[in-house]
């Protein structure tokens, strides 16, 4: 172990490193030592390499005395050290800060939001999501931050695409992929909170009424499904489950055989966009499933291209519907998708007089105000629901009534 050695200043010494050199000299390391409540103490202060002289070292021991003996400063040099330390790391995290408040909003979506939605979610999702940004929000404020932006400048991208010819519900596309992009940038420090919009622009897209009302009949359902056999068997299936079990058709495409339980009829749904859920198979159903081939647990009911989920339903869906349904449709409300296959699940369901609360639990809604738009389907619901107050109150007059006696009347009484 190397030798410590004195200097010419009291309370100041050094080491020698035994290879490493400092110009033609061995490189040295220096200590102090002072007395603190009493006791010796001792500590490194730093390298000759690292331009520590003993004179400097000597100056740093007078100062730490000088706080000792004023209680002003630190007494010793690790208190120091740490308050530096702290102050760098306070210095270097404002400047991050700094930095990222410099950061636009499309160097922020190329560099860290894009690349990162590439990677969770589907290709047709962050292809739309690419689109929007292009060509209406870039366009409108990409080139200012985050902290720049105002009330004013969200709602230009909104009146923007609406002034352009653009419908209602695709600029509300619009704002909700702005909203995510925002809330990805807060939450990884680079924007503040998202400005509130108006109650004007709130209201304008309220109003917009773009929910498909078209459902299917039993008949259309037949002829859809007897179409449909004849062009694919897969899609005749794929369809089928939807129409009877109101599946997405994300939730079909990513059916693996260890969420199907074919004893008890169920499918089970998860990592879904709505909640987890069970579904029960219907009857016809239940049978298309116990006669395919039953593949591994992780592998796919449907799959899709080279064994992967697909993203969209086949274009032959497309066309048997627009041969079918669509022709002569102006109203895109009105138009048949396999979305209709779903809707009509539900619309079923509800003239059948299922409570919208169970029909919520079957299609998975995350909100029961998602599963009211079917409410208008089932207006005997209504009548029924007053009825039966109506004989709960007239039951409960009937408990409560005495027989009825009649009394004589004076002028009838005997003398």
């Amino acid at each position: 172990m190397a030798q410590y050695k004195s200097t010419k200043y009291p309370g100041v010494r050094y080491r020698e490193h035994k290879t490493r050199k400092h110009g033609i000299l061995l490189d040295q390391y220096f200590f102090i030592r002072y007395q603190k409540d009493g006791r010796r103490k001792e500590e490194g202060v730093g390298w000759a390499s690292e331009g520590w002289t003993p004179q400097k070292v000597a100056l740093k021991l007078a100062e730490l005395k000088e706080a000792a003996a004023t209680g002003k400063g630190e007494s010793r040099l690790s208190e120091a050290r740490a308050k530096l330390e702290a102050k760098k790391k306070l210095e270097k995290k404002a400047a991050m800060e700094q930095e990222k408040r410099g950061i636009t909003i499309h160097e922020f979506f190329h560099q860290i939001y894009y690349p990162q939605i590439r990677k969770e979610k589907t290709q047709r999702t962050y292809e739309r999501e690419e689109s929007l940004f292009r060509v209406w929000i870039d366009k409108n404020i990409g080139k200012r931050t985050f902290w720049d932006i105002g009330k004013g400048d969200v709602e230009s991208v909104f009146y923007d695409m609406v002034d352009s010819g653009k419908s209602v519900r695709t600029a509300e596309y619009a704002m909700t992929t702005l909203k995510q992009i925002w809330r990805e940038a807060r939450e990884e420090g680079y924007a503040p909170e998202m400005p509130m919009v108006s109650k004007t622009m709130k209201k304008k897209i309220s109003q917009n009424n773009n929910a498909r009302i078209r459902f299917l009949s039993r008949s259309e359902a037949q002829i859809l499904l007897d179409e449909l056999h004849k062009v694919s068997i897969p899609l005749y299936e794929k369809t089928l489950i939807s129409l009877h079990c109101g599946l997405r058709a994300s939730e079909i495409f990513n059916l693996t055989w260890s969420r199907v339980d074919l004893e008890h009829g169920i499918f089970n749904i998860i990592d879904s966009k709505g909640a987890d859920r069970s579904v029960n198979m219907t009857k016809d159903v239940s049978e298309l499933m116990q006669q395919k081939e039953k593949g591994q647990l992780n592998e796919l009911v449907f799959p899709g291209r080279e064994g992967k989920p697909s993203t969209q339903i086949s274009q032959k869906f497309r066309e048997v519907v627009n041969k079918l349904f669509n022709q002569d449709v102006t109203d895109r409300r009105e138009r048949v998708t396999f979305h209709t296959c779903r809707h009509t699940c539900a619309s079923w369901m509800v003239k059948q007089g299922i409570s919208l609360y169970l029909v919520q639990k079957v299609l998975g809604h995350s909100t029961i105000q998602v599963t009211e738009r079917y409410s208008h389907l089932a207006p005997d619901q209504l009548k029924l629901a007053a009825d039966a107050i109506d004989r709960a109150v007239g039951e409960h007059r009937e408990e409560n009534i005495l027989p009825f006696k009649k009394r004589c009347s004076p002028a009838n009484t005997l003398i």
